[in-house]
Order: structure tokens, then sequence, then C-alpha cells
């Protein structure tokens, strides 16, 4: 008789154990792991692997022309997905709980529906009664979309598969879908990767274009094995702090488009509306004149974003000084204090330090360096920077401020929204903006145009 065989699987990461423990060694959750049963094949041994069938091979070059993309209507949506959904296409969108994924996709579908298209909601987590509710309020009631609840897999191809080939189907979530041909409960790591697996077939063979919604873990990663993660042709993540209304839609991985486009939504009563100008939005009012803010003229994918950078330089309360940062890299934030302190001589170090991006919006560029920098300087000397100038250029360990690219699309957006001066790295080169240009080579420079005094330590 055929013996069977068990592994032992983390149901957060997916790593496999040879026994069971309270903690999984591979992502340190807790209680994580349960047994699986792998039925070894019959006769107690290896199967024989049979025959291989070839296959022809091709060459690159092709003349057929790419398929044309299916624009949902929602632009920065669109945008993000790199023009429209590619037929045939597999995208994964995360998220915090109550971020607005659902309704994102919603309003996706609707919009899509109602320009003639075909779209599927398959909700696992509502019933159709909520999901209705949310459309009534959002205004998309009469929107043409086919709406069904159910969690297994099997149904749910079944359905799919009688009459036409929907152009686009959501899935809101993959946790909740599940399989009759395994054993393990819904949203272990074999029944989210299974039910994906087909998915994504389903999606290869007919031409639809599916949407996978997918929660997250508490450290903001899409729960689930990566596998997922890798079988899909896309993942966006759908950012948002609780405290603003904005969200932020933001590609990590897509295999039709740019991975550093972002899409800027607003959370209404009505759902979510698309931000026309981003830059305004996260400028904000500005009639401050208090000192320890500058103006981050960044670059997202294609699309250039002017971001107020604000800074509190304080008396250290304890012995250790205390550092806070809100939407930019702590560990970047250390270096540029390092920097003014030995290349500049400021004397930051020794105080407290918080930083936050307005907004909510979380900056990865190293142009930004320039502007927290400069809002740092201005806190720590107490001067008011100029409110119609904004910064970009990044900092180097020696001092040195080297240049941004795009510094054109930067300054003429600057230009758009009534800023009439940029400063700038030395070897910034830019016509047609109409910006007086200010440049610098190091933060001794900036520390100048500051007019924070330097220390008696700076070392030139």
């Amino acid at each position: 008789m055929a013996r069977s065989s068990a592994t032992f699987v983390c149901q957060s990461c997916g790593a496999v154990h040879n026994k069971w423990s309270g903690r999984c060694d591979a992502c340190g959750g807790w209680n994580t792991i349960t047994e699986e049963a792998a039925p070894a094949p019959a006769g107690g041994g290896a199967r024989k692997p049979s025959k291989g069938r070839a296959f022809a091979l091709e060459g690159l070059k092709t003349d057929d022309a790419e398929p044309a993309r299916r624009a949902t209507g929602v632009g920065e949506f669109d945008r993000v997905c790199g023009g429209g959904l590619v037929p045939g296409s597999a995208l994964l969108v995360g998220g915090d709980p109550g971020v607005g994924k659902s309704t994102l996709i919603l309003q996706a579908l609707a919009a899509y529906a109602k320009a003639g298209g075909s779209a599927v909601y398959i909700s696992g987590e509502e019933a159709m009664a909520q999901v209705r509710l949310r459309a009534g309020r959002m205004g998309l009631a009469e929107a043409p979309v086919a709406l069904g609840s159910a969690t297994c897999i099997e149904d749910i191809l079944t359905t799919l598969d009688k009459g036409k080939t929907p152009g686009i189907v959501a899935i809101d979530s993959i946790q909740t879908i599940w399989t009759s041909a395994l054993e393990a409960a819904p949203g272990t790591i074999a029944q989210v990767r299974t039910s994906s697996f087909d998915l994504v077939r389903y999606a290869k063979a007919t031409g639809a274009a599916v949407i996978l919604v997918g929660h997250v873990t508490k450290d903001g990663q899409i729960a689930g094995p990566k596998a997922v993660e890798h079988l899909v042709d896309a993942v966006l993540y759908f950012e948002g702090e609780r405290g603003h209304q904005f969200r932020i839609l933001r590609a990590v991985k897509n295999r039709f488009g740019p991975t550093d486009e972002i899409g800027v939504f607003e959370m209404t009563g009505r759902g979510l509306a698309e931000v026309a100008n981003p830059s305004a939005l996260f400028l904000g009012d500005r009639d401050s004149a208090s000192p320890g803010t500058a103006v981050f003229a960044g670059i997202e994918g294609t699309r250039p974003l002017l971001v107020e950078i604000q800074a509190l330089v304080a008396e250290a309360g304890y012995g250790s000084p205390r550092r806070a940062v809100v939407g930019w890299d702590a560990g970047r934030l250390a270096m540029i204090l390092a920097v003014l302190d030995s290349r500049g001589g400021l004397g930051v170090s020794a105080h407290d330090v918080y930083l936050n991006v307005a907004g909510g919006l979380k900056i990865g560029e190293p142009a930004a360096d320039l502007a927290a920098a400069a809002a740092l300087v201005s806190s720590f000397a107490g001067l008011p920077l100029p409110r119609d100038t904004v910064y970009f250029g990044e900092i180097s360990l020696t001092g040195d401020i080297r240049p941004a690219p795009q510094a054109e699309l930067r300054l003429k957006e600057a230009a758009k929204l009534g800023f009439s001066a940029a400063v700038v790295p030395q070897d910034t080169r830019c016509e047609g903006a109409g910006l007086k240009l200010k440049t610098v080579r190091n933060v001794g420079e900036l520390l100048e145009f500051a007019g924070a005094p330097r220390g008696k330590s700076a070392r030139t």
C-alpha cells in the first residue's frame, strides 16, 4: 500500500520544514506552520517520466502587431498599467485594509463597461447586496458590470466559460478562493498558489485580462507565496495614510510598462477621484513663512511632481537625539545629517530631527537630498527659505552636490506652478524653463545660501 509523506509548510512565507515547530525560521511568524499531506506515487517509488514531445523553436522577430490595450477609462489607473490592460494579462493589486482597493477596481470595471466593454466582478468577501450598496453610493448602479459572489475556483471558471469571454475579470480577493483539488483550508499557501495559477492560465488561454486583489501582511507585503507575484504580469500597490484622503497607486512589477509611474487619487464620498494636478495637491497651503520647509521638484515615472518637505530641528530632550521620518528613507536622513556636520560644520547631529513629506507621499528619489538638506538647515538656523524657490540634487558623502536627470522637466513644472527660482547642482543645464537658477557645488554653498553659520570644525 502506498504511503503518504507529510510536509510542514509556513502559511505566511511558504517555507517548507521537515517537522512542525511553533516559529518559522524563514519569516519569524508564530503558529503559521501547518501539515500538508503529499501522497506518494503508486508503487512507493518515483514514476518513470514519459518521453517528451518536440516543439518548434522560432526567432525573436515577428510581424504580429502589438495587441491593443484595454483602457478602463480611469486615467490614473491606466497610466500605472502602461496605457491600459493587455489582453491575456494578469494583474495583482495589493494594499492595506480599507485603503480602497475594491473601490478602485469597481470604478475601473464600471468605466470600462460604460464604454462598451464586457466586465465581470467576482466577490469572495462580500455578498452581492453589499457590492450593490457600495456601487449605489458611488453612482455606478447603472453600469453594465456582471456581478457574482463565489469562492470555488471550479465554479468561477465554469461560469466564465459560459458565453462570450469577458474583456476584464476581477477577483476580490485571491485569498478567499479555494479549489476542491486540495484539502487545505482557503487562504493557505497551497490554495492561493493553485487558484492563482488556474486564473492566470485562464487569462492566457482566453485573452481576458484578469485583476486579482490581494491582502497584505503587517509589513505591507502582499500576503501569500511569492510565487503568485512571479505568476502575474504586473503587481500594483495601493498606498495611503489613514490621516490623509490621498491615495497612491504604484507599480512594482510590470511586464508591459514602466515600474516607476504613480497614479494619484483622492478619496471622496462618491469613491476615488482622479487628481489631475498632483503637484498643487501635495504643495497645499504654503502661505506660511516659517523656517524648515523646502519644495522638492521630483520625477515619478514620466510625471514631474512638486512636493513640500518639512523639517524640524529641536534641542534634544534626552541624552540620545531622536530621529523621526515620514515619507522618506531614515538611513538617507542619517547620511545627510552626517554630511552637514562633517563637511559643513553645522552641528545638527546633537539635536532631535523630524522630517515629513507633506501629503502622505513616499519619496525614494536621491535627488530629494538637496531639498531635505535645505529644510534641515533652515529649521536649524531659524531662517525661512524663499517661498518661490524649488530644490533638487543628490548629495554625496564628500559634500558635493550631483546633478539630477530630467532637470528641464522639473523646472518647467515649477514654472507652471508659479515658482521663479531654483537651487540646483552646478552642472545643471536647462534652457527655456524661465526660472532663475542658483547653482551650488557643495553643502558649504548651500549653507551660505540659507544663511546658516558654518562651524569651526568644517572641513573644506
